[in-house]
C-alpha cells in the first residue's frame, strides 16, 4: 500500500477541520455580533474592565484570607481555654502558637523571594517614582505575601501587626492601593452602606464649638507622639541592621530572629501576667470595637453592679480594660507605654505584615485616654450658650486614630477613612482639625514611616524638600551634583572602555565627542560596553589560536549605538527646578553641562542625607 501524498494529507486536514465547525453562517453571524459587543464595551478603554477584575480578585482574596485568619485565631483562643488552669500549659499555648505561625511566615516568604518582607509600601513608592525593582511585582512575590501575611495576622494581637498590605504597571498600582484599603476596611471613597466598626452616636452635632479646642490639643499630642515613634522606629531599624548579632541573624537566619522577637512579645502579653493590663485577650478588631464604644468607661467602672460578661460580647469588651489593681486610666497608659516599644520592635521583623492597623489602634487608644480624662473632669459636659454637651470619649478615639495614623503615614485621608469605617460623620470637623494639626507637627520634624524605611533600606527614592525657606531657592545644581563622573569618548577603544568599566559600577555612562572636546552627545549602557569588550580584542593581547570569526578592532562610536540626550541641566539651575524635573519625569539622573560640555551629573541620592 502506497503512503498518502502531501496533497491528500492536506485535504484530510481541511476536511477534518471543516467537520468540527458546523453551521458556518451562524458562526459568522455570532462572531460578528461578538465583535460589535466588544467594540461597544471597550469603547471607553480596556483599563476599566481590568480594574473591575482587579477589584473582584482582591475582594475574593481578602475574603478568603479573613476566613482563614478567623479560623486560625479561633483555634488559638480555643486551645488557650481548653488547657485548663495549668499555668505552664497556658503559657506554652499562648506563646508557641504565634511563634510557630510567625516563624513559618518568615521562612516561607523569604524562601520564595527576599523581597516579601515588610509592608511593601516603601518599595511601591519607589516603583511609582520610576525605579524598576527586579522581581518585586512578580507573581511569586504576590503569593509569598498572601501566605505570609495570613500567618502573620493569625498570630493575633500578640505580634500586633495588622492587615494593610496593599496588593501591587504603573497606572494600575495607585488603583490597586485603593482596592487594598477598600477591601481591608470596607470603606470605598463614598458613603458606607454597612460600617465595619459601628458607632451608636447620634447624627446631630454631639459636641460644641468650644470643645474643638480639646480636639486640637489631641492633634498636638498625637503629632508629638508620632514624631517620637518615627524617630525611634527608624533608629531601631538601623540599629538592628548594624548590630553584629542581629545583623548576622537577619542575614543568615531570619526565622530564628523572628521566633526570638515573637517569643518576647508573646511572653509580655501573656494574660495572667502583664497582658491583663493591656487587654491582650482582645483581637485587633475587638480592640477597635471596644475603643470606639460611645459609653464612658469611667462611668461604667464606677457602677459596682455591672456584671462580668463573656468575652466576645461587644457591650462587655470594655471590661478587658478594667483591672482591680488599676483604673481605666492606668490600663490605657500602660497599654500606650508598652505598645510603643513593642510595636517599634515588631516593625523590624522580616516577614510580610501591615503597619497601618497597629498605629490606627494606638491612635484610638490615645484618643480614648484623652476623652476619658475629659469625661472625668467634666462629668456634666461642657456648657456653651446655656446648653450642656456631654463628653463623648469615642469621638476622641476616632479623632486620635485618624490623627496618629495620619501623622505617621503623612496622610490626611485617614479622616475620611475613619468616618467611612465607622459610618459616623458627626465628628468630621474636629477629626479633620486633629488630623491637620498632627500632620503639620509630624511633617515638620520627622520623615514619614515609609520614607524613613526607604532611608534605612537606601532605596533610590526622591525625598521631598522639607525646607521652604527663601534661602533654599538660591541653592543651585553645582552645589550638590555628583562630581565623580566617568565618561567615555566616541573614539575610545578597548583599553579606554575597560578602564571606565573598572572605575565605576554605573549602569549608564555619558558619551562625549572626544577627550579634548567634552561635548555631551549621548549615553550608553553598561551592558553595551561589556558587549563591546567581548567583541573586540585587547591590542596588547598575545596572538591566540585561529578563530572562525576574528575580533574587531573598531572604536566605540563606530560599533555601538549611542542613546541621544533627552534632557540636560545647567549648573545654575535651582534646587527646586531640578527636584520638580526629577519628580515629574520620573528620572534617576540628569547630566549637568555648560554650553554643551559635560560637567557633572545630578542624581537622585538625596535620601541618603535626609
Amino acid at each position: 500500500m502506497e503512503p498518502p501524498s502531501p496533497e491528500q494529507e492536506e485535504e484530510k486536514v481541511l476536511v477534518s477541520e471543516h467537520s468540527w465547525q458546523p453551521c458556518p453562517k451562524a458562526r459568522r453571524r455570532l462572531r460578528g455580533c461578538l465583535e460589535v459587543v466588544k467594540g461597544l464595551l471597550f469603547h471607553v478603554g480596556e483599563d476599566w474592565y481590568f480594574l473591575f477584575v482587579l477589584g473582584v480578585l482582591m475582594a475574593t482574596i481578602s475574603f478568603m484570607m479573613d476566613l482563614i485568619i478567623f479560623r486560625l485565631y479561633e483555634a488559638h483562643r480555643w486551645l488557650y481555654q481548653e488547657v485548663g488552669d495549668y499555668l505552664v500549659l497556658k503559657y506554652l499555648s499562648w506563646t508557641i502558637y504565634p511563634v510557630a505561625l510567625a516563624t513559618f511566615s518568615t521562612g516561607f516568604a523569604n524562601s520564595i523571594t527576599p523581597h516579601s518582607g515588610g509592608s511593601g509600601i516603601p518599595e511601591l513608592k519607589t516603583i511609582l517614582s520610576g525605579v524598576e525593582l527586579e522581581e518585586y511585582l512578580a507573581i511569586k512575590n504576590f503569593g509569598a505575601k498572601v501566605v505570609g501575611l495570613t500567618c502573620t495576622l493569625a498570630a493575633g494581637s500578640t505580634v500586633f501587626l495588622g492587615k494593610l498590605d496593599k496588593f501591587k504597571q504603573n497606572e494600575m498600582l495607585v488603583a490597586a492601593q485603593a482596592v487594598g484599603v477598600a477591601t481591608v476596611f470596607g470603606a470605598p471613597i463614598s458613603e458606607t452602606i454597612a460600617a465595619l466598626f459601628k458607632s451608636d452616636l447620634k447624627i446631630d452635632f454631639p459636641f460644641d464649638l468650644p470643645e474643638t479646642f480639646f480636639f486640637v490639643i489631641l492633634g498636638v499630642i498625637c503629632g508629638s507622639i508620632a514624631c517620637a515613634y518615627l524617630f525611634c522606629q527608624r533608629w531601631l531599624l538601623a540599629a538592628v541592621r548594624e548590630n553584629r548579632l542581629t545583623g548576622r541573624l537577619l542575614a543568615t537566619d531570619k526565622p530564628l530572629y523572628t521566633a526570638l522577637v515573637v517569643l518576647l512579645l508573646a511572653s509580655i502579653t501573656f494574660p495572667p501576667g502583664l497582658g491583663q493590663l493591656m487587654a491582650s485577650r482582645l483581637s485587633m478588631k475587638e480592640h477597635l470595637i471596644s475603643l470606639f464604644d460611645n459609653r464612658s468607661w469611667f462611668v461604667l467602672a464606677q457602677n459596682a453592679s455591672t456584671a462580668a460578661t463573656q468575652l466576645g460580647d461587644p457591650r462587655g469588651l470594655w471590661q478587658e480594660w478594667c483591672h482591680p489593681s488599676a483604673t481605666i486610666f492606668g490600663t490605657l497608659v500602660f497599654f500606650l507605654l508598652m505598645k510603643f516599644w513593642m510595636l517599634t520592635l515588631a516593625t523590624t521583623l522580616p516577614m510580610p505584615a501591615g503597619y497601618f492597623m497597629p498605629v490606627f489602634i494606638y491612635g484610638a487608644a490615645i484618643g480614648r485616654l484623652h476623652g476619658e480624662v475629659l469625661a472625668s473632669l467634666f462629668p456634666r459636659g461642657i456648657r456653651a450658650e446655656g446648653t450642656a454637651h456631654p463628653i463623648v470619649p469615642s469621638g476622641y478615639a476616632l479623632a486620635g486614630a485618624a490623627a496618629f495614623s495620619g501623622a505617621v503615614t503623612y496622610s490626611v485621608s485617614t479622616a475620611l477613612l475613619v468616618c467611612e469605617a465607622t459610618g459616623h460623620v458627626a465628628h468630621v470637623l474636629p477629626i479633620v482639625l486633629a488630623v491637620l494639626v498632627a500632620n503639620a507637627i509630624a511633617q515638620k520634624c520627622q520623615p514619614s514611616f515609609y520614607d524613613g524605611t526607604i532611608i534605612v533600606k537606601k532605596l533610590p527614592y526622591l525625598p521631598r524638600i522639607r525646607s521652604r525657606h527663601i534661602a533654599s531657592y538660591r541653592v543651585v545644581v553645582k552645589e550638590f551634583m555628583e562630581r565623580r563622573v566617568v565618561a567615555v569618548a566616541k573614539g575610545d577603544g578597548f583599553e579606554e572602555v575597560l578602564e571606565a568599566l573598572s572605575a565605576t559600577t554605573d549602569k549608564e555612562y555619558p558619551v562625549v565627542e572626544s577627550k579634548g572636546s567634552p561635548t555631551l552627545v549621548g549615553t550608553i549602557s553598561r551592558a553595551k560596553l561589556v558587549a563591546f569588550l567581548q567583541s573586540h580584542e585587547h591590542p596588547h593581547a598575545p596572538p591566540g589560536p585561529l578563530q572562525e570569526k576574528p575580533a574587531s578592532v573598531g572604536t566605540l562610536g563606530d560599533d555601538c549605538a549611542i542613546e541621544p540626550i533627552v534632557l540636560q541641566l545647567s549648573p545654575w539651575t535651582s534646587l527646586h527646578q531640578a527636584h520638580h524635573l526629577f519628580e515629574l519625569l520620573k528620572l534617576q539622573r540628569i547630566f549637568v553641562t555648560r554650553y554643551g560640555e559635560l560637567l557633572r551629573r545630578a542624581i537622585e541620592e538625596l535620601a541618603k542625607d535626609a
